[in-house]
């Protein structure tokens, strides 16, 4: 039982990860289009701090519950005299879904930063800029959480 709610926790917090990207690059980002830059920027920094703080929380319950489980089915074979190893899909998960939050790591820590230092300076040239940089990330982690998402599914 234990282990099922693990796994809910852990497809959950990837669900809102996920869709939270989505959801800022292809509805939100271009809804905005219409502001004009300090409304568009300052808003999009405070979103992205909230949803940054969400994400943070959301990439330790992912890993936490995956390391978890993966721990809980070796000791299960190995107590039950077998030899564990990880599946393919196990191992393209955990190097992919760690390539994910380093990706993260790097946009929350370099990125966001910049960008609330530029809107706080009311740079707003600056802002943009570093704006495009998250964007871009986000894109890159977008793709890589479908594609993973995709793999899982169907292997």
């Amino acid at each position: 039982m234990l282990y099922l709610v693990l796994k809910a926790v852990h497809v959950l917090a990837v669900m809102l990860w996920v869709g939270g990207m989505a959801f800022a690059h292809y509805f939100l980002r271009p809804s905005l289009a219409t502001l004009a830059p300090p409304q568009r920027l300052t808003l999009m920094r405070d979103v992205l701090r909230r949803f940054f703080a969400a994400v943070l929380v959301a990439t330790g319950l992912v890993v936490a519950s995956g390391l978890w489980m993966i721990g809980r089915v070796a000791k299960q074979v190995v107590q039950g005299g077998g030899s564990f190893s990880w599946p393919l899909d196990w191992i393209v998960m955990t190097a992919v879904g760690l390539l994910m939050v380093a990706i993260f790591v790097v946009i929350r820590l370099r990125f966001h930063p910049r960008l609330s230092r530029a809107v706080d300076a009311s740079d707003w040239p600056a802002a943009g800029a570093v704006l495009v940089d998250i964007r871009r990330w986000v894109g890159v982690n977008l793709v890589l959480g479908v594609a993973l998402t995709f793999f899982v599914i169907v292997h």
